[in-house]
Formats: structure tokens, sequence, C-alpha cells
């Protein structure tokens, strides 16, 4: 007969194990309010065959002579599905660039695969492609563009002169110099030939719309893949001062240096500018986001009974800070029930960032949970789940992780030293030892991070 203590124990592992299916069931909830499918038919209408309502906007397809349907991202082939889907064989012609092995079958648009994160020649020849396919858009056409996640490397265009691995070359000195990201996109829009608004200005006059799936806080529609249907406010000038603000003139690639001073002086052509020419051909919209999948996540966590807090959207900053400040409150709810009591989940989305400092495979949602789960250590009933939306976290095949309170005891009852693993920014082989890993395969979205962290009151 057992005695107390395994009793406990046997309870314990019962609860923990309900709250790891019930963190994956919410997290699942999220994804599939920005199904991108979904996404496309929520807000995309063509009831009547001949108009196509987008958001509070119609198109007579009867006066569009050619339609057209470019994209990049790494969902970007499923909205594409939605789309043939929508307007079948009026659709005369289009091109996507996807991420490797993000592919969907489609009948109408093609698709190239290309490399994310890093650019390659694939994404050049695709970007080049569909910049000269909505060039030849005429007035009577109506071009739609797909946009998600992604959607800056797999639509890599530099400007004449600038080879791609200079592109990148100098994108990789401002990051290291600490530019801020708009500090960045400033930079990569103007040594970028479809960026900062050219692929909407290369379709005018035709109608140009885009359909948009956030992966950056705050929606920002100029920074989701650098805004190439958004007119850019950031100047030549303004990309001079960065590059001595940050002493890069020495060390950036002569033809880098050299495209910023002839903008700088007038020779080459500015990013389109939001009074230099009419935007009312261009409609943009926001199809899915990060606070959307958070709020479907909430509402699947009332279904399970929990009381629900949504701490942030928005949410940045060092990976293991941001753990710690979700440990910290899981830890305060089990102590005086505040700021809401148990049984409680607290969402939050976003994207922080990870300082490498080891050399071990990861990413910032497995770091996240690794770092929460040495937080939360010996706090009963806490479940930390931290995961990409788009299914992948880091070069690795897991979305992110899992942590409760006993993630660091069994860690070294497996012989296996967390801080080390966490020092090394190696969680992954740590995880997937404990079995703990969050696997989605390729979710066919991407819409940020979304962490869920689970507090019950403790069984006595």
């Amino acid at each position: 007969m057992a005695d107390g203590n395994s009793t406990k124990t046997l309870r314990q592992d019962s609860i923990l194990l309900r709250m790891h299916q019930d963190a994956k069931a919410i997290f699942q909830a999220g994804l599939k309010a920005v199904d991108p499918w979904d996404a496309i038919f929520r807000h995309c209408h063509c009831d009547d065959g001949r108009h196509l309502q987008v958001g509070e906007k119609i198109y007579d397809l009867a006066a569009v002579e050619r339609l057209l349907v470019v994209g990049a991202g790494k969902a970007t082939a499923a909205m594409a599905q939605a789309m043939e889907n929508l307007l079948g064989d009026r659709i005369s012609d289009g091109l996507i660039s996807v991420k490797y092995h993000h592919t969907a079958p489609l009948k109408r648009i093609e698709t190239v695969e290309a490399g994310h994160p890093v650019p390659d020649a694939s994404g050049v020849a695709a970007a080049r492609r569909i910049f000269d396919l909505v060039q030849s858009a005429g007035e009577k056409d109506l071009v739609i563009v797909l946009l998600s996640g992604g959607g800056s490397a797999l639509l890599p265009l530099p400007w004449d002169g600038i080879t791609l691995e200079e592109k990148q070359e100098a994108s990789h000195l401002l990051i290291s110099s600490g530019a801020t990201i708009h500090e960045i996109n400033a930079v990569r829009k103007h040594i970028s030939a479809i960026k900062g608004g050219r692929l909407s200005q290369a379709a005018a006059p035709s109608a140009t719309v885009a359909l948009i799936l956030s992966d950056v806080v705050g929606d920002n529609l100029d920074v989701i893949a650098s805004g190439p249907t958004v007119p850019d406010a950031s100047t030549f000038d303004q990309c001079r001062q960065i590059i001595e603000r940050y002493d890069l003139a020495a060390r950036l690639p002569k033809s880098v240096f050299a495209h910023i001073q002839k903008g700088v002086a007038g020779e080459t052509p500015e990013t389109p500018k939001p009074a230099l020419q009419s935007w009312s051909y261009v409609q943009n919209l926001i199809i899915g986001s990060n606070l959307e999948a958070i709020m479907a996540a909430r509402q699947h966590a009332v279904t399970l009974g929990y009381n629900t807090l949504i701490l942030s959207s928005r949410l940045e900053g060092e990976t293991r800070v941001v753990a710690q400040v979700h440990g910290a409150i899981a830890r305060e709810i089990l102590a005086v029930g505040h700021p809401l009591p148990a049984p409680a989940c607290l969402l939050s989305g976003g994207e922080t960032t990870v300082t490498l400092k080891g050399n071990g495979l990861g990413g910032r949602n497995q770091e996240f949970a690794l770092a929460a789960g040495l937080d939360i250590e010996g706090s009963e009933n806490v479940v930390v789940l931290s995961g990409g939306t788009d299914g992948t976290d880091g070069p690795t095949d897991a979305a992110g992780a899992l942590a409760d309170a006993t993630t660091a005891q069994r860690a070294r009852a497996a012989g296996l030293d967390i801080d080390r693993y966490l020092d090394n920014n190696d969680a992954y082989p740590l995880f997937k030892k404990l079995g703990d890993l969050l696997v989605t395969g390729p979710t066919r979205t991407n819409v940020m991070d979304l962490r869920v962290v689970l507090v019950r009151a403790p069984d006595l």
C-alpha cells in the first residue's frame, strides 16, 4: 500500500500532466485563430462571383483585365491556397516565395522555395520575377500581395550594384553595432529595390491589395517584411546619420556606402514617401496578429476553467529576464492570489531576444521555458509553455518547450546540469531528454510567439 508521500506524488504527476495538456490546448486555440485560410475568408468575400470585397473595400472583377497574386513569407502558401479557392480561374498569373518545405498544392500560382532566415540566390530570383510581374500590371489590372512573417528574407532584391552578400554584411554590421530595429530597417529599405514601398510603386497605376499576417510587435505596416507596399518615411540622409552614429563608414561594403552617398546627393531615387504620391490605389490590411491569437487562447483558457489575464501582446527584451518576470507573477499568484486567483492562466505574446553566449541548440522559446523552469522550481502546480506560432524555434524542429515546477529536479535526476545547458544556450537537447519539447511541425502561420503560464492551488 502506498504511503502518503507516494500518493501525493502520483496525484501531483496527474495534475501536472493535465496542466501540460491544457497549456498545449490553449496554445493550439491561439494558432487556430490565425490560420491563414480562415484569416483570408474572414476578411475577403466573393459571394456573387463578380465583386471581391476586401475589408470594407469592394473591387469589380468584371472591370479587371488581369488579376495577379504575388507574395512572400512562411505562411504565404496557405494564404495563396485560400485565394485560389476564393478566386479560381479569375487569377491570371501569380508567384510566391516561401521557406523551404513550407509549400502547399497550388494550381494557378507558382511557388518558389527559398532561404530563411538567411536569404539565398533562389529568393533573389523569386523577388526579381515578382517585381517584374507587378511592374507589368496595367491600369485595369488588380495586384494582390500576400505577406507574412519571413517575408523580408524571402523577398531579397538588392539595389543594382549591391550583391546579396554585401547587403547581408551591412545588415550584420548594423545588428552587431547595437542599432535599433528601426535604424536597421531604414538602411535595409534604402539598399533594396523592392522594400520600403517600391513593390507597390512598381505596380502603379494598378490597384494593389496587400493582405498581411503580422509578425512584428505593434503591427507596424512599414516594418512587416520591410514594408514593400507601404510608403517609407525614412531618408538617405537619415541612413547616413545612422552609419556615422555607429562608426560604420569604413566597415560597410564599399558598394553599400557608395549607394547611400549617391542617395544623399540626390543621384539615386528615394524610397516612395507618403506625401510624394497618391497611395489611394493601395489597400493594406492586416488579417491576423499576435493579439488575435492571444484573445482566442484566452477564450479557450476560460472554457477550461482558468481565471485568465493577458499581460501583453507586445513583450520584448532579454528572454531570461522576461521569463523570470512570468515566473515571479506565477509565484505571487500561489502566495497571495494576486493579480488573480488560481486556477490562473497568464498569456503573453511578442518576441524576446536571446544574447548568445554559447554554441548550443535551441531558440528563444526553449530558452524562455528553461529559464522559467529554474525560476519556478519547487512551486507546486505551475506549468509554463512558450512557443513560436510558426512551429519553428531557432534552428530546431521544435516550436518551443514546456517547463514546470519539477523540470529542474527531473533534469538533475537525469544527470543533466541545467545551469550549464542554459549558459550554453542549449535548451533543445535537455528538453528532448525530458520529453518536454513542443513539436507542432510547420503551422503555416506566423504571428510571433505565444506564452502560456498555468497556476493551480497547491494540492494539500
